[in-house]
């Protein structure tokens, strides 16, 4: 499976609401971005390679439930290594904004 069809995997296990770079006129969404990539160079080549991005998730709600099951859809794919980088409410539009750092290792199938 290619890395980007195992990152949006774990969005759409929570919510068909998610955005590849852009906003959304929802309420409540994530919006993921690829952002570089994170290889282990040995012996002058890419010995392992990694795509690192973020995920961003916009709600009214605090606490909102749709955070941990994202969290729990990124451990269980088992490959993927992420944090909760900050939790912070945009006082403008009172929205809680959550967001994650994650790195998806890329495979064979990613060229």
């Amino acid at each position: 499976m290619k890395w980007s069809d195992r990152i949006i995997a774990c969005h759409t296990a929570v919510t068909d609401k998610v955005s590849h770079g852009q906003a959304m006129q929802e309420s409540r969404y994530f919006v993921w971005m690829e952002d570089g990539r994170n290889d282990f160079m040995a012996g002058d080549r890419h010995a392992e390679r990694a795509v690192e991005g973020t995920t961003d998730l916009y709600t009214p709600q605090e606490l909102d439930p749709w955070a941990g099951q994202f969290e729990a859809s990124l451990d269980a794919d088992g490959t993927i290594a992420w944090y909760l980088n900050s939790v912070q409410l945009e006082e403008d539009t009172s929205t809680w904004h959550y967001e994650w750092v994650w790195q998806v290792p890329m495979g064979a199938e990613d060229g």
